[in-house]
């Protein structure tokens, strides 16, 4: 039910194989319960950018997508994502040569 509450909260439409595979990302993204409700803040926050969080069709990872059609829209958006992840203690993965993000999960303080 908690995998369906986040597809809705993403803007999916769920079914039993984005269930599935919302729960290998649950399962796959480092303790994902200290950083799931600030998931969704993020993703509204971002929709000013033309940019969201969404699944990933090639990793078991919720992806973050900048979309921003300016140069400047494009280094906030990157700004609130780098505060998203400071402020929460994400580990991010960013993809070479593109624009997105992994949430890779929760930083273990070491």
């Amino acid at each position: 039910m908690i995998n369906e509450a986040i597809l809705n909260q993403l803007g999916y439409s769920p079914n039993e194989a984005l269930k599935e595979q919302m729960d290998a990302i649950v399962k796959n993204t480092n303790e994902f319960k200290k950083i799931e409700k600030h998931i969704y803040d993020l993703h509204n926050i971002l929709k000013v950018d033309d940019s969201y969080v969404a699944m990933s069709n090639s990793f078991n990872y919720l992806k973050i997508k900048l979309q921003a059609k300016s140069p400047e829209l494009l280094e906030e958006a990157h700004e609130k994502v780098q505060h998203f992840a400071d402020k929460f203690k994400v580990e991010l993965k960013k993809v070479e040569g593109h624009e997105t993000y992994y949430i890779i999960g929760f930083k273990n303080s070491n």
